[in-house]
């Protein structure tokens, strides 16, 4: 309840001074006794660690308390570009706005500046610097990786191939 981020199982173990499998039962048998007693969090494992979370059905509650009324949300084109990020990582800014046919330079930056997107290094051939979510991305969206992220096909048009030639 102390931290920011969830702790990984190997963490908690050195903590704790107990072997991993221990602590990653306690951990498992700990988030299905919170579950099964209705308990008004959850501990979840996300983005390689562990973590508390409010339940579902408590969340409009606690959101009113934390928040005030106030909230902040992504805007369209955030969301786009965090798409275009998330499947196409590790990714450069141009590489960005030529999926999204729009310079994506100042969405990129909220995204940096909120966390939910990294650099990731440079591309070796252009030197530009590429870009990957982060972990608190996957912790926003309660994923363990990006293994977790559903496939795209079932949301592209059935003739993809020929949208992308009378794209070119």
């Amino acid at each position: 309840m102390v931290v920011d981020e969830p702790v990984a199982e190997i963490t908690l173990a050195q903590v704790l001074e107990r072997p991993t499998h221990e602590v990653s039962a306690a951990l498992r048998g700990l988030a299905a006794e919170y579950t099964v007693a209705g308990r008004g969090f959850d501990l979840r494992e996300v983005a390689g660690g562990w973590r508390f979370y409010t339940r579902a059905d408590c969340a409009p509650l606690v959101e009113r308390f934390v928040r005030d009324g106030q909230q902040t949300r992504l805007t369209q084109a955030a969301l786009e570009t965090l798409a275009v990020v998330a499947y196409r990582q590790p990714v450069s800014r141009a590489r960005v706005a030529a999926v999204r046919g729009v310079n994506s330079d100042g969405v990129m930056r909220t995204l940096v500046a909120r966390g939910l997107v990294e650099e990731a290094g440079t591309d070796p051939e252009s030197q530009a610097v590429l870009y990957r979510t982060s972990s608190y991305f996957l912790e926003r969206l309660g994923l363990r990786d990006l293994s977790e992220l559903p496939e795209l096909a079932p949301f592209l048009p059935d003739d993809v191939e020929n949208l992308e030639e009378t794209t070119k």
